[in-house]
């Protein structure tokens, strides 16, 4: 089968790694790919938006198979402009894809269903959403309503953080009209947990859990990213209770979004909050694999992923067997200087060369006009490394990043840390 892969990112790297393993899988594209997916797909340069190009260019090549990798075409409706063209393609729909496009969306889905997630309140006039925020107590969470990249979310300490936050989205507006609504929420504490499951309207096929790390440095301080690294699996928390989140939220979403019209075809991420009494809450959920979560993940998939992809889409997923990997899979991220913020683009990377066999997933890479390895994006790289324990993981991501350099390059030296307390 010859497919098409849309985005161009670490997620789509790791994918198309996975896809390219099946018997089944022909000819691989990306649109509009990267660098580093370069050396196992050829990259066709489309963006993630231009639906019409896209469905084109599916057509002039016979592709048999579409998979979307990102959050933003997904809200978009793309899954729809390729259904209505014929072409079979994975991922929810525009009205499924809603349960990442909105938060309040989310949120009051989750509420109307009696599903576990944090108290909250949501607001589309600032005044009104500055007058409930001063009668809270902190820390509070701030989100942005719509897509922001995993940037959207403030967990405040202080009154001044929480104020600027709401003002930054809503008259600021630094992510756009993704904050033309907030959603202010209970603090939940505890330790978060990554859920991603293959969904086929109520069929779910959970995927071994991981856990992130959203802010930017070590001890989980500085601004959130959209991801410094992963691990997978989580030693330290118990099965029971990423059964309980299954069953208790994941299940009843699926089943929820059923009910409402809106059946999800796709990968449907949780993320999740377990309490110190060990009960699991919902944070989020995201309509696609997550970023950098799907680097571990997937290097930990024994089954044909296009395999499992065609079950969900023809809607036969509860006739298959998915297995899993014990290895343990820790994902180091190398992000360039300033980011999240603002960062420079073009810094040569050293040490690339030659590593084909090896897990490094490209996130943010380009080729100079000398064919030399250069930065393009915040996330440059997703250094993975896989072991019989998270500690033989960890120590083979560490040791195979400190291989490459460039200028400015920053890394958290903690990543999976928490599976060992």
């Amino acid at each position: 089968m010859d497919i098409l892969v849309v985005g161009g990112g670490g997620r789509e790297h790791a994918i198309i790694w996975s896809l390219s393993r099946s018997p089944k899988a022909g000819k691989i594209y990306c649109a509009p790919g990267n660098a580093g997916i370069a050396q196992l797909a050829e990259c066709v340069p489309i963006g993630v938006f231009e639906f019409d190009r896209l469905t084109a260019f599916a057509k002039e090549k016979n592709i048999d198979y579409v998979v979307i990798g990102p959050d933003d075409p997904l809200a978009a409706g793309i899954v729809d402009v390729f259904e209505a063209h014929s072409i079979p393609v994975f991922g929810p729909r525009k009205n499924a894809a809603e349960i990442e496009g909105s938060k309040t969306f989310m949120k009051d889905l989750l509420h109307k269903y009696s599903i576990p997630t944090a108290a909250y309140e949501k607001f589309s006039d600032y005044e009104a959403a500055l007058a409930y925020l001063r009668g809270q107590g902190l820390p509070i969470v701030i989100k942005a309503d719509g897509l922001a990249a995993g940037k959207g979310v403030t967990v405040a300490y202080s009154r001044e953080e929480a104020e600027l936050a709401l003002q930054d989205i809503m008259v600021t507006k630094v992510f756009g009209e993704a904050g033309a609504q907030v959603v202010i929420e209970e603090f939940l504490a505890g330790q978060e947990m990554s859920i991603l499951a293959f969904v086929d309207g109520e069929t779910v096929r959970p995927m071994a859990a991981a856990q992130d790390h959203k802010p930017a440095y070590d001890g989980d301080k500085g601004p959130n990213t959209g991801g410094m690294g992963t691990y997978s699996p989580l030693p330290h928390i118990d099965q029971a209770i990423i059964d309980e989140a299954v069953e208790t939220i994941i299940k009843p979403t699926a089943k929820a979004m059923v009910a409402e019209g809106r059946s999800f075809s796709g990968v449907l991420f949780a993320g999740l909050m377990i309490s110190p009494d060990g009960k699991p809450k919902t944070i989020e959920f995201n309509a696609r694999f997550g970023d950098p979560e799907t680097q571990v993940v997937l290097p930990r998939l024994k089954s044909d992923l296009l395999e499992i992809f065609l079950a969900v889409t023809e809607g036969r997923l509860a006739d298959i067997e998915i297995e899993w990997s014990e290895e343990a899979a820790v994902c180091v991220v190398l992000a360039s200087e300033g980011y999240p913020g603002t960062y420079p683009k073009g810094v040569p990377i050293a040490g690339l060369e030659g590593r084909p066999d090896e897990l490094i997933f490209h996130a943010g890479t380009a080729r100079g006009e000398d064919g030399s390895w250069v930065t393009n994006g915040g996330r440059v790289l997703g250094v993975v490394g896989m072991g019989a324990t998270i500690a033989e993981a960890r120590a083979a991501a560490y040791a195979s990043a400190e291989t490459i350099s460039f200028s400015g390059m920053h890394k958290r030296s903690d990543i999976a840390m928490k599976a060992f307390v």
